[in-house]
């Protein structure tokens, strides 16, 4: 038999069998990087001892964890139920490690954020960089996208979700909520006039970020069908030009708040605005996450509260 491995993540050449925690966390790696060679790289073994690893886990379980082809490594339906429990096994092991340690209370590490752009540029970012002066031994990343990424997978801490969230193991926390307007330039109201009902918005000048009907009212049954002059795929672009003057763009009533304090922008249809959208804080370890996912938290969420996002 070989010698007993004595580090986590780290073979020596006496090491022969890997033990059981270990082969956990390289499996876990590998389902993350969906490749032998980048899991292995992500934890600092060669991809043969990983490959051999993930091997030996199966041969103790009796079952397929991955299907394995020339170019891809993809979790079986038995891998995927099992990585959610050894996820689980592996953060209770971490917050015991923690505790004994000292550390649990500690921010430490680096916070994967993820969240739509305009709110991430808004909010996010000035908010993080203001958690990160106050803990020096956090520093994060921020990766701004416009869809729902799945933390688990793509190896997030928290998430900003805007819009109603389905059911899930995630720990969600209200921060806020906003309202989707039409808004335009005083002087496209000047040049165009108002519009006082949703069916005048066939008369106006769209902008729009997306193809499709616009919905109003609280249940979302007033459709309009526009014909928008423009769309373009960038809200920041489509309030650009609103602000310009040349029509009407429908935002969120955050990513405005400025405008409408400046009088740059001016709301019509208020009432009849669809019902306001939740905007909530989502992670996955519940009370065992991280003291930096914690403390980031108990950091953002009284402030977010505060800020200009339900305008």
């Amino acid at each position: 038999m070989g010698a007993k491995c004595r580090t986590p993540f780290h073979m020596s050449k006496e090491c022969g069998d890997m033990d059981q925690l270990q082969s956990l966390q390289v499996f876990v790696a590998v389902a993350d990087a969906e490749s032998f060679a980048g899991g292995a790289r992500a934890i600092g073994l060669s991809a043969p001892s990983a490959t051999r690893g993930v091997g030996e886990l199966e041969a103790r379980l009796g079952m397929r964890l991955f299907t394995r082809t020339t170019r891809q490594v993809r979790l079986t339906e038995a891998g995927r139920a099992y990585l959610e429990e050894v996820r689980d096994v592996l953060a209770r092991l971490r917050a015991a490690g923690d505790a004994a340690s000292g550390t649990a209370g500690t921010p430490v590490g680096t916070l994967r954020i993820t969240c739509p752009q305009e709110f991430g540029r808004l909010h996010v970012a000035p908010l993080v960089t203001e958690f990160l002066d106050a803990h020096a031994g956090v520093s994060a990343e921020i990766i701004m996208v416009d869809r729902v990424v799945n933390l688990v997978e793509e190896g997030f801490d928290l998430a900003v979700r805007i819009g109603p969230l389905p059911s899930s193991d995630l720990t969600a926390v209200k921060v806020g909520e906003v309202r989707r307007v039409v808004c335009g330039a005083p002087g496209y109201f000047a040049a165009h006039g108002s519009a006082e009902v949703p069916s005048d918005l066939v008369h106006h000048r769209l902008i729009a970020t997306a193809p499709g009907p616009w919905r109003f009212g609280a249940d979302e049954t007033c459709i309009v069908k526009i014909k928008p002059r423009l769309i373009v795929s960038s809200v920041a672009a489509s309030l650009d030009i609103a602000r310009m003057g040349w029509g009407l763009s429908r935002p969120l009533s955050y990513q405005i708040a400025g405008d409408i304090g400046e009088g740059a922008l001016r709301i019509v249809l208020e009432r009849h605005e669809p019902a306001p959208i939740p905007i909530h804080l989502v992670h996955v370890e519940g009370r065992r996450a991280a003291a930096k996912v914690r403390s980031f938290l108990d950091f953002a969420i009284p402030r977010l509260r505060q800020a200009s996002i339900s305008g």
